[in-house]
């Protein structure tokens, strides 16, 4: 059984959110209508929703990060939840014990829903297959393999702005062979119908067949970039590359670097997008990323409320323990 059919019950609803792959619009509709009714409580002057009062969220994150763990933390304290955030690097994994003896220790605190994060690609999916039937597991990020959330709140940024994809041209631009964010972005914008999808790199940053996703390749920038309404810039994954791919940071900003002349070719309304943490002078520029149409903070800000609605939606499809009262 695959992952995409493991996170879904029965009836086709959510009780896991490890991959895009194989979701329905239904699915990305239902999370980003939630995320829009959500988006209000940071405005609030108590930024606090009672929808999982009682339960108990572990942040499971084996690798390092700040934006995914930290907006993850947050959305769900205004949720009501309580929350652990297990620090890997001190925890008793790096004295030798195994993951599941972990999992099955932290389950012995009677929580409810892990948010892994790990280096290893299928790690979310290992961790949701042998937790008990009452815990959700939400994927941040697994290897090269998928990082669902950061994917939804992209496209929920992208929907505030352009609401109608089918009309939409979004291109994606730099180290798509190591990107986990690029995988998952573009199944979703796949299923929500976006009218062209183009991926823009260096032969030796995409990778092999890649059009089978659902994506046009261009290597020239010129190109790949001309007339796009939403231009996505990725990070270059440094710590997952091996040999040398690139010749120079500088060799690739030159050449496929987020300029202001570059940003002239897309569409005068283009939305800029980068999953963070940004890289300036390599990836993109500085009057680019704090320019006028980029949306890169907004991104930030809209992650909270994307995964608000994912752990609300999750939750509420899992069934109570033998025992629990209402």
């Amino acid at each position: 059984m695959s992952a995409t059919h493991f996170q879904l019950d029965p009836q086709g609803r959510l009780l896991h959110f490890l991959t895009i792959e194989g979701l329905t619009r239904r699915h990305l509709t239902d999370i980003l209508d939630t995320a829009e009714s959500l988006h209000g409580v940071a405005e609030r002057r108590v930024k606090k929703l009672p929808t999982l009062h009682g339960k108990t969220v572990v942040n499971l994150f084996f690798e390092a990060s700040t934006r995914t763990r930290t907006t993850f933390e947050l959305a769900a304290k205004r949720l009501s939840a309580d929350v652990l955030t297990l620090n890997i690097a001190t925890s008793s994994a790096v004295k030798g014990e195994t993951l599941l003896d972990t999992l099955r220790n932290i389950e012995a605190m009677q929580c409810d829903m892990f948010v892994v994060r790990h280096e290893q690609s299928g790690a979310a999916e290992f961790i949701a297959r042998h937790v008990k039937p009452h815990i959700a597991v939400l994927n941040a990020g697994d290897g090269r393999h998928a990082h669902p959330t950061q994917a939804m709140l992209d496209v929920f940024t992208i929907r505030r702005h352009k609401p109608d994809f089918s009309r939409l041209q979004v291109a994606i631009v730099g180290d798509i062979l190591h990107s986990r964010v690029a995988r998952s972005l573009i199944h979703a914008l796949n299923i929500l119908g976006a009218g062209e999808i183009r991926v823009v790199g260096p032969r030796t940053l995409l990778p092999a067949q890649v059009e089978t996703l659902g994506a046009r390749v261009f290597y020239d920038p010129a190109q790949g970039l001309r007339d796009v309404d939403v231009v996505v810039m990725l990070r270059l994954q440094k710590e997952r590359m091996e040999g040398a791919l690139l010749p120079s940071e500088q060799e690739f900003f030159q050449r496929y670097g987020l300029t202001e002349e570059r940003l002239a070719l897309a569409k005068p309304d283009v939305l800029v997008m980068h999953p963070g943490p940004i890289n300036r002078g390599v990836e993109i520029d500085s009057r680019v990323a704090d320019g006028p149409r980029s949306v890169i903070l907004e991104q930030v800000t809209n992650g909270i409320a994307v995964r608000m609605a994912i752990m609300s939606i999750t939750l509420g499809n899992h069934a109570r323990p033998a025992g629990e009262t209402p």
